[in-house]
């Protein structure tokens, strides 16, 4: 699957209109400075060449080099990856907080009112685009009531420096036992992650209350009713535990979701993360870094649908590898 897409980028890239050495130049250099430059950059081989070169720089777990500023590209990405999945990780908690639990309320009232009120939910937060969203949230937290942070980490009065040492900024806070800034990082993480997590947890609503239904039926749940458990117990410990794995199957798909989600994200929060980057490479046609963020996503994409898969046996012990 990497190889497939990391393929598919850049080819792509290449016979997009544009390249690195007019985004430097301009479009008013002389023809000779441009094609010296090209030549500089390795632009000017065959593409089969190009790719080959990429792949064994990959091979050999070389990024490259950034074609529009002196360095490379894993440096940028080391800044820039852990806000990402943390604002990722956050995103993805709110999304199983509503999708999950909203999914089993709904299916244990099922033809109410409540249940009817948490579908329509679902398929309106299912079709917002993200970035509205964000703007909603912006406009409603942040412009009229004055609430949260709109934009940003941290606070300017944030010294970051002074703490950052893995670049998570909600473990780097706690391990310097800053409160004050922690606090502060959670208020710029809530808009953004909140964002994420309405907007995809449409899916598990449905998808949650779907397979809670079919589990609900069953044989083993009616006698804990006959025997007088608690309803609440029922759903929620018995019954939610045996309807989790197609909801963690989903999980693992929508991790994808959630990285292209966290892009626009991103962008309408001002968050500094890989998104924010990815955009400003494109927009400078920086190949090697555009390819190397695509990478890292293909990577992490491909390791949590590995978790998953190892986290079947441990929800289900039916399951054996």
């Amino acid at each position: 699957m990497i190889l497939i897409l990391l393929t598919l980028v850049f080819i792509i890239l290449r016979v997009m209109p544009g390249d690195p050495v007019s985004a430097m130049l301009g479009g008013h250099a002389p023809e000779k400075v441009i094609e010296q430059k090209k030549e500089e950059l390795g632009l000017n081989k065959p593409i089969a060449l190009q790719y080959l070169d990429y792949v064994d720089q990959l091979l050999h777990f070389n990024l490259g080099n950034s074609m529009i500023f002196k360095q490379k590209v894993s440096k940028p990405i080391k800044e820039k990856l852990p806000a990402t999945i943390e604002l990722t990780l956050f995103g993805m908690l709110f999304t199983l907080l509503f999708g999950i639990f909203l999914g089993a309320y709904a299916a244990s009232k099922r033809r109410t009112g409540r249940d009817i009120g948490i579908r329509l939910y679902a398929n309106i937060v299912y079709c917002m685009p993200v970035y509205w969203m964000g703007l909603m949230l912006q406009l409603i937290f942040g412009v009229w009531l004055n609430w949260l942070p709109i934009s940003g980490r941290t606070s300017a009065r944030i010294m970051v420096s002074t703490f950052e040492k893995t670049g998570f900024y909600t473990i780097d806070t706690l391990l310097a036992g800053n409160f004050h800034a922690f606090g502060d990082v959670l208020l710029h993480l809530l808009l953004p992650s909140l964002t994420l997590g309405i907007v995809l947890s449409g899916i598990f609503v449905r998808l949650t209350r779907a397979n809670m239904l079919d589990v609900l039926k069953s044989e083993y749940i009616l006698s804990a009713r006959a025997r007088g458990i608690p309803e609440r117990k029922i759903v929620y410990k018995h019954a939610l535990k045996n309807a989790f794995i197609p909801i963690l199957t989903m999980l693992g798909l929508q991790f994808a979701l959630l990285l292209a989600g966290a892009i626009l994200t991103e962008l309408t929060f001002s968050w500094p993360g890989m998104g924010r980057l990815l955009m400003e490479r494109i927009y400078l046609r920086d190949y090697p870094t555009i390819q190397g963020v695509i990478v890292v996503f293909a990577l992490f994409v491909s390791l949590v649908s590995l978790i998953v898969d190892i986290l079947y046996a441990t929800i289900d012990p039916r399951v054996k590898y």
